[in-house]
């Protein structure tokens, strides 16, 4: 699975952008998708991700600001990012696994700042 990773860019506090992450194959039989970013200086962490039965799981960060959403038709899933703050400068990455095996897509930065 091939994924590719696109939307980011530079964003002032408390602006919005959409992220998504295309696969080269049919997501269905994915067990899941996830959004991960990596701060400069710091570990890669999870924001969130979303299973194939559609349940959604958040880091606390993000919770009630970042919203994951999937389009099984365009194999593309989506991270909708609200009320974003300089904390939320990262490159984002999406992933996804199935029966134990992970692909990750290539990074999209996103910069918060005034």
């Amino acid at each position: 699975v091939q994924l590719q990773a696109s939307g980011g860019g530079l964003v002032q506090p408390g602006g919005s952008l959409r992220l998504s992450c295309a696969a080269s194959r049919s997501i269905v039989s994915l067990n899941y998708m996830g959004w991960y970013r990596q701060a400069p200086g710091k570990q890669r962490e999870l924001v969130g991700i979303i299973t194939s039965g559609g349940s959604t799981n958040y880091a606390d960060s993000v919770k009630g600001r970042f919203t994951i959403s999937r389009d099984n038709a365009k194999n593309t899933v989506y991270l909708q990012m609200n009320s974003l703050k300089p904390e939320d400068t990262a490159v984002y990455y999406c992933k996804a696994g199935m029966d134990g095996d992970y692909y990750w897509g290539q990074g999209t930065l996103v910069t918060v700042s005034s």
